[in-house]
């Protein structure tokens, strides 16, 4: 698969920005079933550079991923998926990226001069933003799945399977998967999820404005 370097990239399938930005947010759901229908070269092209355009802290560029078009490949990671297996209406989708996160990436670039620290140590980050920048990612390829007309689903890969998942696609040990996330045609029929039977909080129980508690607008 031939993925674009540059940051020009449109997404939007035969119409590129046919679908706006916020409407792209608000029909972003997780998707439970899927047809077996191919996706378009250039649709996965714009979907795994979306998450190759995700910020990352002092550019560290951190952030890998393994897209897996060919129907051996994806076979070869459902066999690592012991301990979070998916049903036959998730494996029928026809790409699966697995972005992966290096903590070490990070640490030795916020050690090189410009950044002015002068070790690694972990204990220098509030937060692992190795795995929030990944996260990030994550969230632009689910996107971007919206943006083609496509559905997507992300979940978890357990740590249990890291080294089954690690083995099968000679993944360096340095690299954490965050999880997975497939994309695809949606089915007619998908199934129900939490999303269908919560409310999403009012904005005034989520959004909070000058004191916690206190309104937004």
């Amino acid at each position: 698969m031939r993925v674009p370097a540059g940051p020009q990239v449109q997404a939007g399938g035969a119409e590129p920005g046919a679908m706006d930005y916020y409407d792209v947010i608000h029909a972003r759901r997780m998707v439970r079933t899927f047809e077996a229908t191919p996706i378009a070269d250039d649709a996965v092209e714009r979907i795994v550079t979306a998450g190759r355009q995700a910020p990352s802290a002092g550019f560290s560029q951190g952030v890998e991923f393994l897209a897996l078009e060919a129907a051996a490949d994806r076979e070869r990671f459902w066999a690592t998926n012991e301990h979070n297996a998916q049903p036959e209406r998730v494996r029928r989708a026809p790409l699966v990226v697995v972005p992966f996160a290096s903590k070490a990436a990070y640490l030795d670039r916020y050690a090189e001069p410009d950044k002015g620290w002068t070790d690694r140590d972990e204990a220098r980050w509030p937060v692992p933003y190795w795995y929030i920048d990944t996260g990030m990612a994550a969230l632009n390829i689910l996107h971007a799945a919206v943006a083609e007309g496509l559905g997507a689903l992300f979940f978890g890969v357990p740590r249990e399977d890291w080294p089954l998942l690690r083995r099968a696609f000679d993944v360096p040990e340095r690299y954490d998967p965050i999880g997975a996330i497939v994309v695809g045609h949606p089915g007619e029929a998908d199934v129900e999820s939490s999303a269908d039977t919560r409310r999403r909080k009012p904005v005034e129980e989520q959004v909070h404005g000058g004191e916690w508690g206190g309104s937004f607008r």
